[in-house]
């Protein structure tokens, strides 16, 4: 059995728990959540009578007990059975495997630009440490990380969109365009950038300042000045021996963060309107769809648990020293 066959066995062992855990506290805390499906239901009618109301309850199982209702839950999570949502009218998974794409997509390239940005602005941070680029980047860095997500998506717009014009403001594609092929993708590509740099721009700053601090630690171990003493070029010292062992502790806290990206996704998505789990999610919460939050929670806890495994693989890759 090789070590990333190993790591992924671990892993899966270590998710059962975690998993059943996530599912015992998310199905708990919704429970106790104050008013259900029907309240939203006869809200969003504008009246409802008392026997109505409690007609759908026992329809959807609402007046059950909460160990009646857990075990129903999970004895259908058993079976990839999600249940039905309430208020779409559709079985959970389907509703999340429509928006789930989009999410994904979104996610993925505000990872990798977090990633490329954050590792280079890091190195540069290092390389001219104390200097007036250090400095510079540092304060870029520092505003970054302080900034909420909302504001630097509305900034975002505002520059990008309402002034210059350049990128679209919202929504995943033209609206009425009937695009296909590679215009489709342009397109698409457009509605893209925007979101994606607001969601990774909290996380450029991490990796930055993560990259900067390893990268200086790195830079002062005995083998860079041997490496040096060799007559190597500096650029070669730098990147081969130096930022590949400054991005160990990068790459771990990576994969740590992806949940709070999915965190981060909710408001970016609506602050521009785009179609994924995070619009679902807060559409979920005013309809008090407990199903569609628990197949939310579920799912992207096991793509978080995916994530680390394949964040724990590359970190095998970048040191030997974890393989053996």
């Amino acid at each position: 059995m090789n070590g990333f066959t190993r790591t992924v066995m671990r892993t899966v062992l270590q998710a059962i728990p975690t998993i059943l855990g996530i599912i015992v506290i998310s199905f708990l805390l919704l429970y106790l959540m104050p008013g259900d499906a029907v309240d939203a239901i006869a809200g969003m009618s504008g009246s409802a009578s008392q026997e109505t109301m409690d007609a759908l309850r026992d329809t959807y199982g609402l007046n059950d007990s909460f160990i009646v209702q857990f075990f129903r839950y999970l004895g259908g999570v058993l079976t990839l059975n999600f249940g039905t949502s309430i208020s779409y009218s559709a079985p959970v998974l389907d509703v999340i495997m429509e928006r789930l794409p989009s999410t994904m997509i979104l996610m993925l390239t505000a990872f990798v630009i977090a990633l490329t940005v954050g590792i280079m602005v890091g190195w540069a941070m290092a390389v001219f440490a104390g200097k007036w680029p250090d400095r510079l980047l540092t304060s870029t860095s520092l505003l970054l990380y302080s900034a909420p997500n909302f504001w630097v998506g509305l900034m975002i717009i505002v520059i990008f969109s309402a002034r210059l014009q350049w990128f679209p403001s919202g929504g995943a594609e033209t609206i009425g365009a009937a695009l296909t092929g590679w215009g489709w993708f342009l397109d698409r590509l457009k509605h893209l950038v925007l979101p994606s740099c607001a969601l990774a721009a909290f996380f450029v700053a991490i990796y930055a300042r993560l990259t900067r601090a390893a990268m200086l630690e790195v830079l002062r171990q005995d083998y860079i000045r041997t490496a040096a003493a060799k007559g190597l070029h500096p650029m070669l010292i730098q990147f081969r021996h130096g930022l590949r062992n400054a991005l160990i502790p990068v790459t771990t806290v990576a994969g740590m963060h992806l949940g709070n990206m999915l965190g981060g996704a909710v408001v970016v998505e609506t602050v521009f309107n785009w179609p994924g789990i995070g619009r679902l999610t807060m559409s979920a919460i005013a309809a008090r769809d407990t199903q569609v939050l628990l197949g939310i929670l579920l799912l992207t806890s096991v793509v978080v648990i995916i994530v680390n495994v394949i964040i724990d693989w590359l970190t095998t890759l970048l040191d030997p020293r974890i393989r053996s």
